[in-house]
């Protein structure tokens, strides 16, 4: 087999591959990308990470305690995933609209 062959048979091959990972895309597919890509660059930010609104318990005086810290935090976390994870459910259906509404919740959790 000559090199020529040999690099066409590779440059076709990735064609193939690449053809039936975008024919499997969802609509949204490349916004999610770009909101995970997003997070995964915001590691270093200390000012980046979930955000909840301020709890009426905060409005009122009380102090939080590390074991209430821990419980929120673990509940945003799973909020967030439990988000991100409807975003990719609608966006593999196809539902442009349900996904990007999915996102921008999720997006809304997330300060970057």
């Amino acid at each position: 087999m000559s090199k020529i062959q040999a690099m066409t048979g590779l440059i076709v091959g990735a064609a193939l591959g690449l053809g039936s990972t975008f024919a499997q895309a969802g609509p949204c597919s490349s916004d999610i990308a770009a909101f995970e890509a997003a997070i995964r660059q915001s590691a270093n930010n200390p000012m980046a990470g979930l955000s909840a609104p301020q709890s009426v318990a905060a409005q009122l005086d009380r102090q939080p305690t590390a074991a209430s810290m821990k419980r929120e935090q673990d509940r945003l976390k799973s909020q967030f995933a439990a988000t991100m994870a409807r975003a990719k459910r609608l966006d593999a259906r196809g539902d442009r609209n349900g996904c990007n509404k999915a996102l921008n919740a999720a997006k809304r959790m997330y300060i970057l």
